[in-house]
């Protein structure tokens, strides 16, 4: 890849240690799902931005990579009870896997475009952040694997984490890709007291400005420019934000059903994943659950109550008697589903049912209408 010596220059003095591997990329055309038409850093809000912000805090000590996704909760299936880490996915899957899609505006985010995972089904992205310290540079080596775009707009992700350098051991992974950065800039100060008749000064103060950069989803070049915009370190403490986002596989759960031995049918298994909810996932495979012999609980008649929860007619037994910690494996019970349940303490509701709670994976075993087990 060609680059400027000015540029270079730039890049040194500001002491960021980041470079490009993979100049070829510049060559190639970006992926179809990057977007169906040509669009401009104003249409899709992706131009580097940085934005100040002042405000009077406490001085605070520096930023531990150990609690900033800690208490990180994901959707239906809340915080991990697991270490993340073991869902990682190598390089070469990371870079086949990226891809980038250009999202309307809705109540939970504005119009642009964002990564994504080619395969929603067996990955999901999340999003990480690690304090890196910037004395002496950040330590990545960076990789473009879509772009050459006017725009500026394509993906570019960590290719390697240098041996030595500041970002070793943080917990950046080959295959992140930067997102966002945020850099605090702090300066202590006090005031004097505003009684005329006092010589005494008010506690110390320290005034934050911070730096905000918007990188995701941009090209080599762009993401190299937007932190190299950055003011030079104060002091060989000072910490970089790094947002990143992070390819892994979806936690698998293997589910045998097991049916009552009056029907005759062989058991059958199940490859779900970690949110799935155990009705909808059943009968999108063909398994009925609606048992014969359920009445249902709101009322006494046959039917069902549509996933409603107020039925029981979905219900299923789990892992009793098996030897197997299965119970782990689900979202735990609410006020309604104990209170039907009260009288089957190995019953479940399907309906209300999420696999793969605290994103855990492993084995579950459920036997389908349990009533015709005798239970």
């Amino acid at each position: 890849m060609k680059t400027n010596m000015s540029f270079f220059n730039r890049l040194i003095s500001l002491v960021v240690v980041i470079q490009s591997s993979c100049s070829h990329a510049f060559l190639a055309p970006p992926p179809p799902s990057l977007s169906t038409r040509p669009f401009s850093n104003n249409d899709a809000n992706q131009s580097p931005t940085i934005s100040s912000t002042r405000a009077r805090t406490r001085a605070r000590s520096s930023l531990r990579n150990d609690d900033l996704n800690s208490d990180k909760a994901y959707p239906s299936v809340g915080p991990a009870a697991v270490d993340m880490n073991a869902y990682n996915v190598p390089l070469s899957t990371s870079l086949s896997e990226w891809t980038a899609l250009l999202s309307p505006s809705d109540s939970l985010q504005s119009r642009g475009i964002f990564l994504s995972a080619r395969n929603r089904r067996e990955y999901f992205v999340d999003t990480l952040r690690f304090a890196v310290k910037r004395e002496g540079g950040l330590g990545l080596m960076l990789r473009e694997i879509a772009g050459g775009r006017e725009d500026g707009a394509g993906i570019t992700v960590v290719e390697e984490v240098l041996p030595g350098g500041n970002a070793e051991g943080v917990g950046i992974a080959e295959g992140d890709s930067i997102v966002g950065a945020t850099l605090a800039l702090r300066q202590s100060s006090s005031s004097s007291s505003s009684s005329a008749h006092s010589n005494e000064t008010s506690p110390l103060q320290t005034v934050e400005e911070r730096i905000d950069l918007a990188t995701e989803c941009l090209g080599y070049d762009a993401t190299i420019s937007a932190l190299a915009s950055l003011p030079p370190p104060s002091s060989p403490s000072e910490e970089l934000l790094l947002t990143v986002k992070r390819i892994r596989r979806q936690p698998g759960v293997d589910v045998t059903l097991r049916y009552p031995p009056s029907s005759n049918e062989p058991d059958a298994t199940l490859r779900l994943f970690a949110g799935e909810n155990l009705r909808r996932a059943m009968l999108t495979r063909g398994i009925k659950l609606n048992d014969p012999l359920a009445r249902r609980f709101d009322s006494g008649g046959r039917g069902d109550c549509g996933a409603d929860g107020t039925c029981a007619t979905c219900a299923v037994g789990i892992g009793r008697g098996e030897g197997s910690s299965s119970s782990s494996l689900l979202s735990p019970m609410k006020d309604t589903e104990r209170q039907i349940l009260k009288e089957k303490p190995g019953w479940r509701m399907a309906c209300k049912v999420v696999v793969g709670y605290g994103m855990r994976e492993g084995d579950l075993v459920v036997r389908v209408n349990p009533r015709q087990w005798g239970e």
